[in-house]
């Protein structure tokens, strides 16, 4: 098999996954979900595209950070964030619907990497610290935001009083207690 290029689109639960040829052919497509286990079917699907250590598959990924792009990176495999508008614009050669669609677009970021990798650039090298850091930042805002979405809400309800209540007659409403 020759070059294969992958191509990963970002939403928010799970990741659709494409592989593409030197030629443009799709080898592989797969939707995983930002779990080890995701993370183990796409390292899976990176081996049986011909993966290896001495020559890693690139990959293109709408964006610079988050725990997968960290993983992505520690491997040592050139990982390119190619801009979402680029994304869209390189859509907008291929189809002629503006419908948007997870699977196409990892088929897309492959299909840049496979055409025009050499206009863009690969992630720099982190150090040991700064990867650290920056995977603890992000784990700590995802807790922040799994944690707000769970908390009920703080805002206080309000139940009608009747006049008679201990309450002054100028103010029928009071909050729940």
């Amino acid at each position: 098999m020759g070059k294969v290029f992958c191509g990963i689109d970002w939403p928010e639960r799970h990741h659709d996954i494409a592989l593409v040829d030197e030629h443009g052919t799709l080898v592989a497509k797969k939707r995983i979900q930002e779990t080890p286990q995701g993370w183990q079917q796409l390292l899976d699907l990176l081996a049986a595209a011909g993966d290896n250590a001495d020559d890693p598959i690139p990959v293109a990924i709408e964006t610079p950070r988050g725990l997968l792009v960290a993983a992505l990176r520690a491997t040592g495999r050139p990982v390119y964030a190619i801009n979402p508008m680029a994304v869209a614009r390189y859509r907008d050669r291929h189809t002629v619907s503006r419908s948007k669609s997870d699977h196409a677009d990892a088929v897309v970021l492959a299909n840049i990497l496979r055409t025009d990798s050499h206009v863009h650039r690969t992630l720099p090298a982190d150090t040991d610290l700064a990867r650290a850091i920056s995977v603890l930042a992000r784990a700590h805002q995802d807790a922040n935001a799994a944690s707000i979405t769970s908390q009920p809400s703080l805002t206080p309800r309000y139940e009608p009083r009747s006049f008679g209540s201990r309450r002054s007659s100028k103010t029928p409403w009071a909050p729940l207690r």
